[in-house]
């Protein structure tokens, strides 16, 4: 079913509750659609129900019923696998399936910047939108962070720059940006994809659905994964002088300083004691975003002054503060192992690490080979400490302290950090299995640290 459908009167179910799911009923709504929400878990938040009875909109929980199927087309709200057992009942009854992305994007008014990618795409589109909003353009920012992409439809915007997640690319197909970026790739949602080749091919998607005005910018190790086969409209990103593949641009990420090259053009973007960001990472965070800015003809003229109010999202390799000469660096939204490598290797200093949650059934070897590197001593906790440990041991590091909660993990790691270190916590795992999410993780440990701080 086309995107371009006529929906005034044709019978919508959607799948799904939350955030997205919910935008995407009311979308529906005002398209002139018949609506009715189904939600698998056995409650929607009071809020969500508020919204969809104002609007009459019906809605089931616990199940999807039969009622869910009589319908015109159903239609997905983020994150719902391509094995869930309700798009088995919809192809057996040939009913039609719709993405978020594929239903919302042909009614957003404003030129669109796409960002995904394993780590480091929240900041890049706050960033992004950032440097937009700075330059006096009516910017949206919004996606797979804060705002579902259906409610910036109403009104007419400059740009609109949304967080793409890979649960979202795998089910679209009319998706065009005009900048499209790739943070970085590493594995991650494999439980979900299938296969980490699954999982890059839905991050591709964001790439190879362009059309022949859109520009992408993407790692130059990232290109043959990606698979990309054109480059006349691409610009790759490397602390190399000379990247690996000839492409329009190259950002070239020197010893102090990020330089764009466009053909015989050079661009400087930006230098790095010009923004007060943590980490390696975040400078390329910043020149991607800085480089999307200029390929949309955005002129930005002082980085420092655009960037002095930008502030980290939380929990994303923030400074929480600094305890005799110690820095401690809260980095809970670490939660795969690609993302601690990352968080371990940009941010200068020894380290005492924080470690352990939740597993994803990820290989911890890299992990371990960056803590022996980079860190005087890791600090274990959670359900996967004894998995970790093992993985430290057979990387031959020993420096390892196994403790039982938050607390213990933060009492032991400051008596180990000595003046000029840093404190990390980056998990690599999920926080589930002592707080409901890892802003809740982020939040006490920052808690523990001020207390620290009034101790000392």
């Amino acid at each position: 079913m086309s995107t371009g459908t006529d929906w005034n009167s044709k019978r919508i179910t959607i799948i799904g509750a939350g955030v997205s799911g919910t935008a995407l009923a009311l979308l529906a709504r005002r398209l002139g659609a018949e609506v009715f929400v189904s939600e698998e878990r056995n409650t929607i938040l009071p809020e969500v129900a508020e919204a969809l009875g104002k609007e009459d909109i019906a809605w089931e929980v616990s199940a999807h019923s039969s009622r869910a199927f009589d319908a015109d087309v159903l239609l997905l709200s983020s994150g719902i696998p391509p094995n869930a057992p309700c798009l088995e009942e919809a192809k057996r009854l040939g009913l039609p399936v719709v993405g978020e992305l594929d239903f919302a994007v042909p009614h957003i008014r404003g030129r669109i910047v796409g960002v995904t990618g394993c780590n480091g795409k929240s900041t890049l589109t706050a960033l992004t939108g950032h440097i937009l909003q700075k330059t006096g353009f009516k910017t949206a920012v919004g996606g797979n962070i804060g705002s579902a992409a259906s409610l910036f439809t109403e009104e007419a915007f400059d740009f609109v720059v949304l967080e793409l997640s890979s649960f979202q690319l795998h089910w679209a197909h009319e998706l065009r940006c005009e900048v499209a970026i790739v943070t970085n790739l590493a594995p991650d949602h494999i439980d979900w994809h299938g296969s980490y080749e699954a999982y890059v091919a839905a991050k591709a998607k964001i790439l190879s659905l362009q059309d022949a005005k859109g520009w992408g910018i993407v790692q130059d190790r990232d290109c043959d994964a990606l698979g990309l086969q054109k480059f006349d409209r691409t610009v790759v990103l490397s602390w190399e002088e000379a990247p690996v593949h000839k492409t329009a641009g190259h950002v070239f990420m020197g010893e102090d300083a990020a330089v764009l090259r466009m053909g015989e053009r050079v661009h400087p973007l930006f230098r790095y004691g010009d923004v007060n960001l943590l980490g390696k990472h975040n400078m390329e965070n910043v020149a991607m975003g800085l480089t999307a800015a200029y390929l949309l003809d955005v002129a930005v003229t002082d980085v420092g002054e655009f960037l002095s109010d930008f502030h980290p999202l939380p929990h994303r390799c923030e400074l929480v503060g600094t305890v005799n000469g110690v820095m401690y660096v809260d980095d809970s939204k670490g939660t795969n192992v690609a993302a601690s490598v990352t968080a371990l290797t940009s941010i200068a200093g020894r380290k005492v690490v924080i470690l352990g949650g939740k597993g994803k059934g990820e290989d911890y070897a890299p992990l371990a080979e960056a803590v022996a590197r980079e860190a005087d001593a890791a600090v274990v906790l959670g359900a996967e400490k004894a998995n970790m440990q093992k993985a430290l041991k057979d990387a031959g590091y020993s420096a390892v302290c196994e403790v039982a909660d938050m607390p213990e993990a933060v009492r032991t790691a400051h008596r180990l950090a000595r003046p000029g270190m840093v404190v990390l916590l980056s998990p690599a795992c999920t926080s589930w299995d002592m707080y409901p999410n890892y802003g809740k993780r982020g939040e006490h440990f920052r808690s523990l640290v001020r207390q620290l701080r009034l101790e000392s």
